[in-house]
Parts: C-alpha cells; sequence; structure tokens
C-alpha cells in the first residue's frame, strides 16, 4: 500500500487526516538544499525520496523547519554563519519534538528521522532522546563525536568518500564510538565511493549514474527504518 507523504506540517491542523486512529509509523525527513531560490521542503529530489519512502510503506512528513528561508548561496549580503543564527539546527529539533507530540497524539506508533546534510545534525539530536525510535544521517552537517556518544536509538550514517563536513576519517570515529558505547544501540556506518556530500538528494536526476548512487543510499536508508519501525 503507498501512503501518501505530507510535504509540509501545520501544527494547528497537522495535515494527518489519513492516519486516524490507526496505530501508524512515521518518517520525518528533514533537508537543507542549498540550491538558490529553492525551499528546503520543497526540493524536487527530497519528494522523490518522500514519494519512495511512502511506497514503502510509511507515513511521510517533510516539515519546513527553514521556514521557507533556505541558504542562498553566493549572497554577500547572507552569510553561512549568519543564516545559522537563524536556523540552528539544534532549535529546529525542539520544533520537531513538538511535531513528534502531535502526531502521537494522533495515534502514531513509532517514528524515525532521517537528517541530510543540515537536517543531520537535527536527526542526531532527536537521536539522542526518546521522541524517535531510529535515524539515518547522510551526508550529516554540524554533527559531533559528542553528539555520537549520547545518541540512545538505532542509527545509521551514511556517508561520502569526498565530503568536507563528515569525511570518512570522521565517520571512522562515529563508528569507534558506536562499537563501544556502554549502553549499546543498533548501528549501521557506511561510506559511499566515488561521490560527494550532498549526492543523496542534489543528484542530477538526467544522469543515471548519479540517480543509481543516489537510490543506493535510498535502499540503506528505507531497509533501517523497515528493520526498527517496522
Amino acid at each position: 500500500m503507498c501512503l501518501l507523504p505530507i510535504y509540509r506540517y501545520s501544527l494547528q491542523a497537522l495535515a494527518l487526516k489519513t492516519i486516524g486512529s490507526a496505530k501508524q509509523t512515521v518518517i520525518d525527513l528533514w533537508v537543507l538544499r542549498l540550491v538558490e531560490n529553492q525551499r528546503g521542503y520543497g526540493a524536487p529530489n527530497l519528494r522523490k525520496i518522500a514519494d519512495k519512502s511512502a511506497a514503502a510503506g510509511f507515513y511521510v512528513a517533510v516539515p519546513d523547519f527553514l521556514h521557507g528561508e533556505p541558504f542562498v548561496r553566493n549572497n554577500p549580503n547572507r552569510t553561512m554563519q549568519a543564516w545559522l543564527k537563524d536556523h540552528d539546527p539544534v532549535k529546529a529539533s525542539v520544533e520537531a519534538k513538538s511535531f513528534i507530540e502531535a502526531l502521537k497524539k494522533k495515534g502514531v506508533s513509532k517514528v524515525g528521522a532521517a537528517g541530510f546534510c543540515w537536517g543531520g545534525k537535527v536527526a542526531v539530536e532527536l537521536s539522542k532522546t526518546d521522541y524517535i525510535q531510529a535515524s539515518v544521517l547522510l551526508h550529516p552537517s554540524y554533527t559531533t563525536v559528542d553528539d555520537i556518544k549520547a545518541v540512545k536509538v538505532p542509527i545509521s550514517i551514511l556517508g561520502a568518500e569526498v565530503d568536507g563536513q563528515a569525511p570518512p576519517k570522521v565517520l571512522k570515529q562515529y563508528e569507534e564510538v558506536l562499537a563501544t558505547k556502554p549502553d549499546h544501540v543498533d548501528y549501521f556506518v557506511k561510506v559511499f565511493q566515488n561521490v560527494s556530500h550532498g549526492w543523496t538528494v542534489r543528484y542530477n536526476d538526467s544522469d543515471p549514474v548519479a540517480v543509481k548512487r543516489a537510490n543506493e543510499a535510498h535502499k540503506y536508508m528505507l531497509k533501517w527504518f523497515v528493520k526498527h519501525l517496522k
């Protein structure tokens, strides 16, 4: 059964009338789309990932935690540092908790969080709590070893061979931390070869090689959620 993804949410309306009283599973997808004049939650490739996740049997929500203001490259009047002051992913994770609480009041039994780039930090913050039951970080930004040490739920980290934010050596550190955590959680860490930061969501859909590489990561993501949420 293919379930309808939700591309933007309202805490008031919640846009989840299709759930009713059924106990369902939700995957929340967060992304920062670093493309001029595009909104994070409205990015076409992200919507394709949401549709793919819905086809796998999940209700999918794509909250607009950027509030209609994605980062715009090459804007001398709005540096990344200035933008981050108004779009702190840690603060976004607090907003996400309210959203998840609202979902669970609607009868949702389990929630998974997938974070892309900036959203990886949101997802890892949620992974330190009992608000979600599993997470996947895809080429995460701003995530630290201390974040990984505090993880409480099953976590999968999918990284790129070429990535200034989370290079393979850092992913190796994440893996070592997870392998030696006293309070063990299930984990999976993989570095994908011949790809760079953002490959899972910023790919050119007219490039069959790029699409194939992105699809491979998406399969790993969904496999993780099927394992831990269904």
